[in-house]
C-alpha cells in the first residue's frame, strides 16, 4: 500500500503535464489558424481609402466611424475604394473573353424592317348595320319565319303590324280629298306621316281611295339577320325594335397588333392577307384605321382593314394570318433585340470597350421587329455591344455594384479554367466558413453554418444571394461545404461552395 501511492502520485502528475502540453499546443493551433484567417494589412493596402462603413446585413445603411452595427451584433465592416477613375466599367482579362463565349456587334444605323406576322378575325362591319323599327303603337299580327343568323334579301317581308292610329286619320285624308279642301287634305297628310305611315303606304291610300290599317314591315337592305325581338299577339310602342339586319357588302378584318408594334402600322399601309379557309389566295388590304384603345389582357392594339365582299366568301369569323412589311420612315439606331436587357427597372445594353473592358450603359429603345431594336438614347453609331455573354456582365456588375454611370470599380473575371466558380479579382476578401445547405430556390441559398471569424459573424441559419447560377451546379439539398462569402452593394453573396468529403461540418448541429 505504502509503494502504490508514489506511483499514483508519478501517475497524476504526468497527467497533468500532458494535459498542460495540450492546451498550449491547442491555443497555440487556435492562435495560428485565426492569425491565417484574418485578413492582414498587406492583402488590404490594394483597397485603398475606407469610404465607409456598413452592416452586410443592412448594406444600404452607411457609417461614418467603425463600431458595432445597430441592427446585428457584430462589427460594421469597411468598404475601401479600389482608385480605379473608371468606376463603371468591368475589366475581363482577354484570354477570358473567347472562353466564356462573349460575342459584340458593332451599333449601326440604317432602317428598321418592319417584318411581322399577325393574325386577323373577319367581323361584321358596323357602319353596315340597320335597326328596323315601329314608329307608332302598334300589334303584331304576323311574324315571317325567321331565326338569328337568317340571311335576308332586301324587300323580304319581316313583320305585319296592325295601327289603330292610323285608320282615323285615313278616313279623314280621304274626305276631305272628296270635298275638294286640299289645305286641309295636305295637313290630314302630314299628321298620317307624323304618325308613322311610310310614304309609300300613304301614297297607295290615295291612289286606291282605301283605308289601310295593316302594314308588313320590310327589309330596307340585304344582310344577316342579327336579332328578331317580335312574336305574333305582341303589343308595341312607337321606336321599338323588331329586327336588326347587318349588310354584308363590306367586311371587317380586325387585326391584333402587339403593342411593341404599334409605331409600326398606320393608315393607308398595305397588308398581305391570307385566309386558312382559301389557302394559296392571298389579297392585299389598306388599314383604315388603328383603334385608339389597347386591350389590357392581351396587351394589343387592333388595327382594322376593310375588305370588300361582293359574292358573300368572306365570312364573319374566319381567322386570317397577316403580313406587316415595310421599314421606319428615317435611319435610327439599331442593335440587336438579344443584345438588350431587361431589368425591370430599365432597359441596359454591355458595351465592349478596349483591352477586355465592358460598360453597363442604360438606354431608351423605339420599336422592335424581333431581330433588330431601335435606340434611341444611350448610344453612338460604331460602339460595340455584348451579344452573347452579356447576362453574365450584367450579374458581375450588380454583384459588384456598379451599375450604369454608379462608381464602382473595375472588376476581373478569371479564364473559365479556374477551378473555382468566383468571378472577384484577387484583392477582394473572401469570408469563409463550413456549413450545410438547407435549401436552393430563386437565386437564393439557405445555409446554417458556424462562424465566419474575419467578418466577424456567429454561427446561424439564413438565406443568402448565390453570386451566379454556377456556384450552386452539382450541389443538393443536405450537402456539407465549404462556404466563401464576398461583400458587394446589396449585402453578403456566397461566392464560393466547396463540398466536404465529411458530414462533420464544424459549427453546424446536424
Amino acid at each position: 500500500m505504502n509503494n502504490m501511492f508514489p506511483k499514483l502520485l508519478v501517475i497524476g502528475a504526468g497527467a497533468l503535464a500532458l494535459t498542460g502540453l495540450g492546451i498550449f499546443i491547442g491555443l497555440s493551433m487556435s492562435s495560428h489558424s485565426l492569425d491565417e484567417m484574418a485578413p492582414t494589412s498587406a492583402a488590404l493596402s490594394g483597397l485603398g481609402e475606407v469610404l465607409y462603413w456598413y452592416d452586410p446585413m443592412v448594406p444600404q445603411q452607411r457609417f461614418d466611424q467603425p463600431g458595432r452595427s445597430p441592427f446585428m451584433d457584430m462589427e460594421l465592416l469597411p468598404r475601401y475604394a479600389n482608385g480605379d477613375e473608371s468606376a463603371t466599367v468591368l475589366s475581363i482579362d482577354p484570354g477570358a473573353v473567347q472562353n466564356l463565349g462573349m460575342r459584340t456587334t458593332p451599333v449601326t444605323r440604317g432602317r428598321l424592317q418592319r417584318n411581322a406576322e399577325l393574325s386577323g378575325v373577319l367581323v361584321l362591319n358596323e357602319r353596315r348595320r340597320s335597326l328596323v323599327q315601329t314608329r307608332a303603337d302598334a300589334f303584331v299580327e304576323r311574324v315571317w319565319p325567321l331565326a338569328s343568323g337568317d340571311l335576308v334579301q332586301a324587300g323580304a317581308p319581316l313583320v305585319e303590324l296592325l295601327v289603330p292610329n292610323w285608320v282615323a286619320a285615313q278616313h279623314e285624308l280621304l274626305a276631305l280629298k272628296a270635298s275638294g279642301q286640299d289645305a286641309l287634305a295636305a295637313a290630314a297628310r302630314e299628321r298620317l306621316l307624323l304618325l308613322g305611315m311610310p310614304a309609300a303606304l300613304l301614297q297607295e291610300v290615295e291612289r286606291d281611295n282605301a283605308v289601310q290599317n295593316r302594314y308588313i314591315v320590310t327589309a330596307p337592305i340585304t344582310g344577316l339577320l342579327q336579332s328578331v325581338d317580335v312574336r305574333p299577339g305582341m303589343t308595341l310602342k312607337a321606336g321599338q325594335t323588331l329586327v336588326i339586319l347587318n349588310g354584308l357588302e363590306t367586311v371587317w378584318l380586325e387585326v391584333a397588333v402587339p403593342e411593341s408594334l404599334a409605331d409600326s402600322i398606320r393608315a393607308e399601309d398595305t397588308l398581305v392577307v391570307e385566309f386558312a379557309a382559301f389557302p394559296g389566295r392571298n389579297m392585299q388590304a389598306q388599314v383604315s384605321e388603328v383603334l385608339p384603345t389597347l386591350n389590357t389582357a392581351s396587351r394589343t392594339l387592333r388595327a382594322r382593314l376593310e375588305l370588300d365582299n361582293p359574292d358573300g366568301t368572306l365570312r364573319p369569323g374566319l381567322s386570317a394570318r397577316v403580313l406587316l412589311t415595310g421599314q421606319t420612315d428615317e435611319d435610327v439606331l439599331l442593335v440587336p433585340t438579344e443584345a438588350v436587357l431587361h431589368t425591370g427597372r430599365m432597359m441596359l445594353v454591355m458595351v465592349a470597350e478596349d483591352e477586355g473592358r465592358f460598360r453597363p450603359q442604360e438606354v431608351h429603345i423605339g420599336g422592335e421587329d424581333g431581330r433588330q431594336t431601335i435606340i434611341m438614347d444611350g448610344l453612338r453609331e460604331g460602339e460595340q455591344v455584348v451579344v452573347s455573354g452579356q447576362f453574365l456582365l450584367d450579374s458581375e456588375a450588380q454583384l459588384q455594384g456598379i451599375p450604369p454611370a454608379a462608381a464602382g470599380g473595375a472588376v476581373a473575371v478569371p479564364a473559365s479554367g479556374s477551378t473555382t466558380a468566383s468571378t472577384t479579382s484577387p484583392d477582394v476578401v473572401l469570408h469563409e466558413a463550413d456549413g450545410r445547405i438547407e435549401s436552393i430556390a430563386d437565386g437564393q441559398v439557405r445555409l446554417s453554418h458556424g462562424d465566419f471569424p474575419t467578418i466577424p459573424m456567429p454561427g446561424m441559419t439564413m438565406s443568402y444571394t448565390l453570386a451566379s447560377e454556377f456556384v450552386i451546379a452539382g450541389l443538393a439539398v443536405g450537402d456539407t461545404v465549404r462556404i466563401a462569402l464576398r461583400e458587394s452593394e446589396n449585402g453578403l453573396v456566397v461566392e464560393r461552395l466547396t463540398p466536404l468529403q465529411t458530414d462533420d461540418t464544424p459549427g453546424v448541429t446536424p
